[in-house]
């Protein structure tokens, strides 16, 4: 039977070990050296005998304890008077010897029977103020399968032994029992008292139906084999631990090892999580923010269009009122004489300066009004970065640099967002980075807004008037017969150039309103680009993170049901033997 259910052992551990490895390539991703350290000491634990961890506070009798559970004819462990236990000593089975592993354990080899099945870990009193004690000790919780907890029985009570239960029982969920040492040096009815006083403050920390056993080391050693508690105490291990159990309790302990560090992977990558999402939606709010911004940058732009045409259409119908005035018979007989005497500008004159006119009238309108416009788009869109420039600093950080499990992965965020506030307050506090030469330099928004307006018909007037034969007065004075025609033709002639001119007007008038909004809209567009552009490293590290979050959640997933699948078996298969 032994044989059976060591080789069924040695399956299961086989299969485990494929589990743990890929469990230790989790752990070196996450790059978390404690972690890593615990991940690797349970893998190797999986190959050795159940583990005993001793705890409890200097002088409790822990060495004592030890010795007597050995039964061994001398001390394996020494006691004195004073803390002798400076480093951590695990006694396992084999020829005497002792072997240090480093400066804070060694390994204490002895042919005791009991040992071919078990490994006893004595370690330092929880409340020693020995260097580096309490690390070492915390890192051997993890590969233990059972804590036992040794208090002077006299006073079960002290402080540092019950915090270190609560490490264990909260962070490793530890198979533990309790031992009151020294029973010998208290009345029964106060170890009573102290016996139920132990499993009450158990209870409180949520461990269901604690195990607590008085025992005397001295009385063992002594001989009082039916007083010292002993027996009880090997009768339950007998039960529960030995008896050909211990192999599958090994493996289920290594299990749930596995288990709670995949449960700090877990909560890890929660947090991870919940930090990706804020940020995504903190980048997705940035977008919402610029597309805002940009939008009512756009409606201003559309007011201003609409004011320049306003004024446009005001100055242009002026002049063209002039036009067709000054296109009348009688004006244009009276300026054509006139003109030959010199006491008038000649028709070319009088269109040359209609032309001028126009041109200073429509530049100064439409260009002052634009220039005001274009400042309140640029204050505008200034807001739009303060307002971008507020929520970065106001973005909400889960991770922090002191996490637990991804602490490299919280400074690396920290460092991109801490650059992302330096950067774009920099971008902020230059006012280059709102100026662009298509709107705000030498050229304008247009070279000549009255060219771009309408003003380039004049060449078109000039030419249609100076074509009209009665006008071309170079052979003296007409007669009254021409005048009569002239005036007929004039009149039609008139009415196409108005038409005419008119037409160009209204061309020039949508080139104003095209050419304008494109421009200032692709204004508006260049800045928000260029705002957007400061957020590339924290878009690089939202893509990364949600590849890895992916990865990783997939892997831990994966670890849990096989856990799970061969925590079941064993289960069943002890349960069976």
């Amino acid at each position: 039977m032994k044989e059976y259910i060591d080789q069924k052992a040695t399956a299961f551990k086989n299969q485990l070990q494929e589990v743990f490895h890929a469990l230790n390539q989790i752990v070196e991703e996450i790059n978390n050296e404690e972690l890593e350290q615990t991940a690797r000491e349970v893998s190797r634990s999986i190959h050795e005998p159940f583990m005993f961890v001793i705890v409890g506070e200097v002088k409790a009798g822990k060495s004592s304890f030890i010795n007597a559970l050995l039964e061994s004819q001398k001390d394996i462990c020494k006691v004195a008077p004073s803390p002798m236990t400076d480093t951590i000593q695990q006694i396992t089975y084999g020829e005497e010897r002792v072997e240090m592993i480093n400066p804070f354990l060694k390994k204490i080899y002895q042919p005791v029977e009991i040992l071919k099945e078990i490994s006893i870990v004595d370690t330092p009193g929880t409340n020693t103020i020995v260097d580096h004690h309490q690390e070492i000790t915390e890192r051997f919780i993890p590969s233990s399968d059972l804590i036992v907890f040794v208090f002077e029985a006299k006073n079960p009570y002290r402080q540092s032994s019950w915090e270190f239960f609560d490490f264990i029982n909260e962070e490793w969920h530890k198979k533990v029992i309790f031992i009151l040492q020294q029973k010998d040096l208290l009345p029964e009815e106060d170890l009573l008292i102290n016996s139920n006083g132990v499993k009450v403050q158990a209870e409180k920390k949520g461990m269901a139906n604690p195990k607590v056993f008085a025992v005397s080391a001295k009385q063992e050693q002594e001989g009082q084999k039916d007083i010292s508690g002993f027996q009880v105490l090997r009768k339950y291990l007998e039960d529960n631990v030995t008896g050909g159990k211990t192999p599958y309790l090994k493996l289920l302990s290594s299990i749930n090892s596995g288990q709670q560090i995949l449960s700090r992977i877990s909560a890890g990558i929660q947090d991870r999580r919940k930090q990706y999402e804020l940020d995504k939606a903190f980048r997705q709010e940035i977008r919402e923010t610029l597309d805002q911004q940009e939008q009512k940058s756009v409606k201003q732009v559309d007011n201003l269009v609409e004011n320049l045409l306003n004024a446009y259409d005001r100055v242009t119908l002026t002049k063209l009122n002039e036009l067709s005035d000054g296109l009348s018979f009688v004006p244009m007989v009276k300026r054509s004489f006139t003109s030959m005497v010199g006491s008038s500008k000649s028709v070319k004159d009088w269109l040359a300066e209609l032309q001028n006119e126009l041109e200073k009238g429509l530049n100064k309108h439409l260009k002052d009004k634009l220039q005001e416009g274009v400042v309140d788009i640029a204050d505008s869109i200034q807001n739009m970065a303060k307002i971008v420039d507020l929520k970065i600093k106001n973005s909400t950080t889960v991770l922090k640099d002191n996490h637990e499990i991804f602490s490299d992965i919280a400074e690396r965020r920290a460092n991109v967002l801490k650059d992302l506030q330096e950067t774009f307050s920099s971008f902020l506090s230059r006012s280059e980075n709102y100026y662009d030469d298509q709107i705000m330099g030498n050229s304008n928004i247009t070279p000549n807004l009255a060219a771009g307006g309408g003003i380039a018909v004049v060449g078109v007037i000039l030419t249609a008037v100076t074509n009209l034969a009665v006008f071309d007065i170079t052979g003296g004075i007409l007669a009254a017969t021409g005048l009569i025609f002239a005036g007929f033709s004039l009149g039609l002639r008139k009415k196409k150039i108005v038409r005419s001119v008119r037409e160009e007007i209204d061309k020039g008038r949508i080139r104003i309103d095209e050419e304008i909004s494109e421009k200032l809209a692709n204004y508006i567009a260049r800045i928000k680009e260029k705002i957007d552009e400061n957020f590339q490293r924290f878009d690089d590290l939202i893509e990364k993170e949600g590849k890895a979050l992916e990865r990783l959640n997939a892997k831990e997933q994966e670890l849990k049901l096989q856990m799970q699948k061969y925590e079941t078996e064993i289960t069943e298969v002890l349960n069976s033997a």
